[in-house]
């Protein structure tokens, strides 16, 4: 799920039309997408999820939400022959047709060891590093504890809702955490996948520019909360008010949420302190403020 952007802030989001609905379309060589229809001011059009060929047999990535009719859309596309269900973490936009896909095709289901829903446990537990079918996940939290990406052998990564390509993503604790996210979006620059697949928005080419690009938009926002923090105590509505230009209330909500999210990284750091129902600063620098 997304998150809006930061005032006046500029960052090289991609756009496009309107997927025709239950369609599954070729975004690479052996691999479909089919968008989900739950489109929303935190989905873009929908989940993105993947049909993928592998030498096991199909693969499908993130089901989607529960939706009778996008998991019709599966099983037409997929002729109902599907090997494995990859899940690249516990979100309802992802989860929710995952039972109703398993029951269909009797898949194996494959997702994080430590799921951060209880209520769902995968028939393989994957750590970081593990294979699954023929791609290799990388343990990626941030945006949630139990997030994974895929990784290919031929340069296609499937990022899921760590990168996004429509918009940056929510930090929500607890299970969201930004110190985690900025290390996760370092792990993948130091890869140079050529492709990413991300789980809302359109395929990008060459991405390491753009992670880049939004790994220094967090720094320069976290810096301009801790700046904030110097002048009074300050509360992370109020933040959001100085920092946004949303006036929505469920983006609001979200952009509320990536505040604490960096107020607790910022004390985790020393740099900032909880008084009373705001914040203030603490003397100290931070190492991404250095890099």
């Amino acid at each position: 799920m997304s998150e809006m952007s930061l005032r006046g802030a500029i960052l090289p989001y991609l756009s496009e039309p309107e997927p025709e609905r239950g369609l599954a379309s070729e975004v690479a060589p052996g691999i479909r997408r089919i968008v989900a229809p739950n489109a929303g001011l935190m989905t873009y059009h929908g989940t993105n999820t993947y049909l993928i060929e592998a030498a096991e047999g199909m693969v499908v990535l993130d089901p989607g939400p529960d939706d009778a009719a996008h998991v019709e859309a599966i099983l037409a596309a997929t002729g109902g022959q599907v090997v494995a269900i990859l899940l690249s973490h516990s979100h309802p936009d992802h989860l929710g047709a995952v039972a109703a896909l398993k029951a269909r095709t009797g898949a194996t289901t494959f997702a994080f060891h430590r799921s951060a829903e209880p209520a769902f446990q995968p028939d393989v537990p994957l750590k970081d590093g593990c294979p699954a079918v023929g791609m290799v996940c990388l343990h990626t939290p941030g945006h949630a504890s139990d997030h994974l990406c895929f990784a290919r052998p031929d340069g296609v990564l499937f990022s899921a809702d760590h990168v996004m390509t429509w918009s940056s993503s929510v930090v929500s604790p607890p299970g969201g955490d930004m110190a985690a996210y900025f290390a996760s979006l370092r792990r993948l620059l130091a890869r140079q996948d050529r492709l990413l697949l991300p789980g809302h928005g359109p395929p990008l080419s060459d991405p390491a520019p753009y992670i880049q690009e939004l790994l220094d938009y967090r720094i320069k926002r976290e810096e301009a909360i801790a700046e904030a923090l110097r002048e009074a105590p300050v509360a992370p509505r109020d933040l959001v008010d100085r920092l946004y230009s949303q006036t929505h209330p469920w983006l609001r909500q979200a952009a509320e949420r990536n505040v604490t999210a960096h107020l607790l990284k910022l004390q985790a750091e020393g740099r900032a302190e909880p008084q009373g129902k705001g914040w203030i600063s603490r003397d100290g620098a931070s190492a991404d403020q250095a890099r």
